[in-house]
């Protein structure tokens, strides 16, 4: 025991846990309330009450002086990744092993953030990040919990290949898992990845802004083939997903019928209105585009990385605010990978300043995820019934957002690791 404890020495373990809070922030009423205590057992929340005598046999955990929320929820990681860089041989020249480690730092680095859960949405070396999810879950390394793409499903030189470094035709297998120039072919990727453990699917249905020789705007994968994706996955219950700038590519994504756009840079009217009245999510990475242009600049990031980045980043944030006047659904996604792990919070703040109220905005990274997922059941928020996934912090998000750039406490599953 000694030596399990020095190993984790962050995880405090208890079955029966009796948390007194300061201000609760119940997130599906969207309110605050006081003096509330959450009963756990196991990994659960099995009461949400008035404070009271502390029930016998549970051990009574004081947060009185916090504001606790539900584990937040980022829906657009990258964590079983080499990261972004000015190298573009940086992901061939990472082994799957140490790609896999390397996510489990992320991963470690993302909890103690207070990100409880995230989708973890493509890496280059295909089924490392089901490997990473798979050691979480067996509690071999700490980490969120993680639903997983497997691989992205793209055309070959499309915004879902690695570029620019050798002939693509070159490129290790790994690399190349979801490779699909047909619907057939898609559909055949899709199964594999399905096979595999792969929890949804990504597909890239526009050029990418951080991948060589794609466009943001143009379309790539059809809607004949994403449609064959998401009915291949609907049939085994799985949704999804599509990387999206350009309007063309989101609104054949949406036409073929995926679960959420990721980025929808350059969306247009119409595509609000489609992805409104369809109930397609957006998940929009408003915060990156700063980092991308200061740090990219300074490290000498590909120029065509850069001026793909300043050519969408503005025309993003100006329809993120369109999109929430709308009320079209958006839940939290921020590309971690590209910016450090760990930072996810810092889009909060950008979120509020594009048009969210702050319950609007932790509502997005909490019960709208978990909705998304279709996982608002067991997550998502401070619930009977849902996974005892929460944060503490000092100070009040409703009236500094900011405050949730630096939790105090962290819980996972009844486990504090913070």
């Amino acid at each position: 025991m000694a030596g399990l404890l020095t190993l984790t020495p962050a995880t405090v373990f208890a079955s029966n846990l009796y948390i007194a809070t300061g201000r609760l922030v119940d997130v599906q009423a969207g309110t605050v309330r006081t003096n509330q205590c959450i009963s756990i057992s196991g990994d659960r929340i099995t009461a949400v009450a008035p404070c009271g005598e502390t029930p016998q046999g549970a051990e009574r955990v004081d947060w009185t002086a916090f504001h606790v929320l539900p584990g937040l929820m980022d829906l657009h990681t990258h964590l079983a990744d080499a990261g972004q860089s000015a190298d573009l041989a940086l992901p061939i020249k990472t082994s799957p092993a140490a790609t896999a480690l390397m996510g489990a730092h992320n991963a470690r680095l993302t909890l103690e953030a207070g990100f409880t859960a995230v989708r973890d949405v493509g890496t280059y070396r295909g089924l490392t990040d089901i490997a990473l999810r798979d050691a979480i879950n067996a509690g071999h390394v700490p980490g969120p919990r993680m639903f997983v793409a497997g691989a992205y499903i793209t055309l070959p030189k499309g915004g879902g290949e690695l570029n620019g470094v050798v002939p693509n035709e070159e490129l290790p297998a790994d690399m190349r898992l979801g490779i699909a120039s047909t619907p057939q072919e898609a559909a055949a990727k899709t199964t594999f990845l399905m096979e595999q453990g792969a929890d949804f699917i990504k597909t890239i249905a526009t050029g990418a802004v951080l991948a060589i020789g794609t466009e943001p705007g143009e379309p790539e994968l059809s809607e004949a083939q994403m449609r064959a994706v998401v009915q291949t996955a609907k049939a085994k219950g799985k949704f999804v997903t599509a990387h999206a700038h350009g309007a063309v590519g989101i609104k054949n994504a949406i036409r073929a019928g995926v679960r959420s756009i990721e980025h929808a840079s350059l969306i247009d009217d119409e595509a609000l209105k489609m992805a409104k009245a369809s109930g397609t999510w957006l998940v929009m990475d408003i915060y990156n585009g700063d980092y991308i242009d200061d740090i990219g600049t300074r490290e000498k990031w590909p120029a065509e990385y850069l001026r793909k980045n300043r050519e969408t980043t503005d025309i993003q944030r100006a329809r993120f605010t369109q999109a929430v006047k709308m009320g079209v659904p958006i839940a939290y996604g921020t590309d971690s990978g590209v910016y450090p792990h760990g930072h996810n919070a810092k889009q909060f703040a950008y979120m509020v300043r594009y048009g969210m109220t702050p319950m609007q905005a932790i509502q997005s990274a909490t019960i709208r995820a978990a909705e998304l997922l279709g996982k608002d059941s067991e997550l998502g928020s401070i619930a009977p019934g849902r996974f005892a996934d929460l944060v503490a912090v000092n100070g009040d998000p409703l009236k500094d957002i900011r405050v949730l750039e630096n939790v105090a406490h962290v819980m996972k599953g009844g486990n504090t690791v913070r």
